[in-house]
């Protein structure tokens, strides 16, 4: 386990892998301007790459990363920190169940590579905006 750990943390500094030309991240739901109870489901798309778990190296592939309410992206040159506006999804989740305060809020998806850094050209989707009653 050691050698695992420490083999990630040396990787974690190398440079980010570099994503193919056509790949992308969206929203299949919620949509943008949508009005969404509390408690919603929110449905990650990703084309032209795949889905692995944090911690797997595998070509052409990361993880999502949920930004919420965010106003300035992160340091796209370093791992990303997990907070309550950076939800890692390391697992290779491509959905989960979110609950926010009534308002208005954003939500943008990043793909992280397997360190949880985006990727040397980020794979980010348009920012949206929902209505939480």
């Amino acid at each position: 386990m050691l050698s695992i750990s420490l083999a990630l943390s040396i990787s974690a500094n190398e440079a980010s892998s570099t994503p193919p030309t056509d790949a992308t991240v969206y929203f299949i739901a919620p949509l943008d301007g949508e009005t969404v109870t509390q408690t919603f489901r929110i449905k990650f798309g990703l084309s032209g790459m795949g889905i692995a778990p944090a911690g797997t190296m595998r070509d052409k592939t990361g993880h999502h990363h949920l930004l919420i309410n965010l106003e300035t992206l992160p340091d796209m040159t370093k791992p990303l920190a997990a907070t309550d506006k950076i939800v890692h999804f390391g697992g290779g989740q491509t959905e989960t169940e979110l609950t926010l305060s009534p308002g208005t809020h954003t939500l943008q998806l990043l793909l992280g590579d397997y360190a949880h850094r985006p990727h040397s050209k980020p794979v980010l989707s348009k920012q949206i905006t929902i209505t939480v009653e």
